[in-house]
């Protein structure tokens, strides 16, 4: 059993002022895998007030020192990113192989993409040449809240703590109690690569206690927060008191537009993409849209998809996926499948319960409902599980209206070798993202959403700017610039 029950506050491991044990449940197995604490008022004011006390002279530090201290985090993660993948492996049960490949490299590969934009960032540069005594300052907001959900822990860590050391801010990170491990090992990265005290602190705890706290605490000027949209909306209100800025990057039920001149792979890319990681992931394409000359074909591909994808635990090597989170999870994927079921939707492949030869652990049967009409629960509602929706469309027209009539909006995907079509259906999807063609989004392309899908803009120059406030400044001498160099 792991024992991981300190807090990292002030540069320094330190014990919870109150015992308040909580178990890490290993999803494969059922079984307790970790115990750490979950920290209430007096743990959240210590780390905001470290984090306050270290602001001053972190904001002051040259921008280049700021991007050592960053570049020696990446060193640190290259020397242990087995123990990285383990650990993510572990607490929320992301197959070790895939652990290995795509859950853990999310911290190199964002690291290095904001190291790239911040070579780039002009923190005072002019206004324009029609006023050549303005400069406009970017500067960092101050102490800001990080809460960083348990699907793909190291990708959000990663795409808030980075940006907040570079811009100058200090920071307080709150993971989820449900995968804290990777989190704490992310810490321990942070301390060897020697980081002034209280720059970065982390405290673990629950939503309604520590988030909250943060959410409303008097000294935090921002929250960055990952997760569902009741709890965005919960902690947006908690944050208008205090006026915080807030970025919000929440769930979301994406559209796979498939046309008929779609090329062969496209309906299992898109199938396989659902079910990737277990399908806890907010910008899966669980909405999968086939024009109608195609729909019988494509129905039967995804189902072959999900009767050939194998489900097993997380400590087994190989290419199958692995359980979901928790039993809340599980319990809330079976019942959106009875829904499906009940709401008349044909169900081709998968089902209720758990997959042939597991009986313990959280581990869910890769679904596919066909027949599936707008407005089902299944069709409207984040299932957050390896469940595919397909529905049948008749025109372009009605693939875009039965796409954008969500309130979400995060990342819609496009099928067709007709490029004029992707362009048009590109501007006209109300999403933050679109993919078309299963190509990826490019190296520092932000990641964000509309709607009930949040407004953040995470990567690249934009994650950058989210955590620096703007300041016009006028009646600059120029010459006293000239005369420094």
């Amino acid at each position: 059993m792991i024992e991981k029950r300190d807090f990292y506050i002030d540069g320094r491991w330190v014990a919870p002022a109150a015992p308040r044990d909580c178990a890490v449940i290993d999803p494969s197995t059922e079984e307790a895998c970790a115990t750490i604490s979950l920290g209430d008022r007096a743990d959240t004011d210590a780390a905001v007030a470290a984090a306050k006390a270290a602001f001053p002279g972190w904001a002051a530090t040259p921008p280049a020192e700021r991007l050592a201290y960053v570049e020696a985090i990446l060193a640190q993660y290259e020397a242990r990113k087995e123990e990285m993948a383990k650990a993510i492996s572990l607490e929320m049960g992301a197959p070790i192989d895939m652990a290995r490949d795509s859950q853990a490299p999310c911290l190199p590969w964002h690291l290095t993409n904001f190291i790239t934009a911040f070579k780039e960032m002009q923190f005072i540069r002019p206004l324009g040449p029609h006023a050549p005594n303005d400069r406009i300052a970017l500067e960092p907001i101050g102490v800001v809240g990080l809460i960083t959900p348990w699907n793909w822990p190291m990708n959000q860590v990663t795409l808030k703590v980075i940006p907040a050391l570079l811009a100058g801010c200090t920071c307080v990170l709150k993971p989820s109690e449900e995968s804290p491990l990777s989190s704490l090992l992310f810490a321990e990265f942070v301390h060897d690569a020697g980081l002034p005290p209280g720059v970065f602190n982390l405290v673990n705890g629950d939503g309604a206690g520590v988030g909250s706290q943060l959410s409303s605490h008097p000294d935090v000027e921002m929250i960055s927060f990952t997760g569902s949209t009741r709890a965005g909306r919960a902690i947006s209100l908690a944050a208008a008191e205090t006026m915080k800025r807030v970025t919000l990057e929440l769930g979301g039920k994406g559209a796979n537009l498939i046309f008929a001149d779609a090329d062969e792979k496209a309906v299992e890319r898109g199938a396989k993409h659902c079910f990737n990681n277990s399908g806890q992931s907010c910008n899966a394409p669980t909405r999968m849209l086939v024009e109608r000359s195609y729909y019988d074909q494509a129905v039967e591909i995804a189902r072959e998809v999900a009767e050939n994808t194998k489900v097993g635990s997380a400590h087994e090597p190989g290419g199958h996926i692995g359980p979901v989170v928790n039993q809340r999870q599980y319990d809330q994927i079976q019942a959106m499948i009875q829904k499906g079921i009940d709401e008349g939707a044909r169900l081709v492949a998968g089902g209720l319960g758990r997959p042939d030869g597991l009986n313990r652990g959280f581990y869910v049967r890769p679904t596919v409902f066909a027949d599936v009409a707008p407005g089902m629960s299944i069709e409207r509602e984040e299932i957050f599980g390896p469940v595919l929706s397909i529905i049948p469309f008749d025109t372009e027209e009605d693939a875009v209206r039965i796409a954008n009539d969500t309130i979400y909006g995060l990342t819609n995907y496009v099928q067709s070798q007709d490029g004029a079509r992707r362009n048009r259906l590109a501007r006209q999807l109300r999403s933050g993202m679109v993919e078309m063609n299963g190509k990826s989004r490019g190296a520092g392309a932000p990641f964000g959403g509309v709607k009930s899908s949040g407004r953040a803009r995470e990567g690249g120059h934009w994650g950058l700017e989210e955590f620096l406030e703007v300041k016009a400044i006028s009646g600059w001498d120029s010459e006293a610039d000239w005369a420094a160099e």
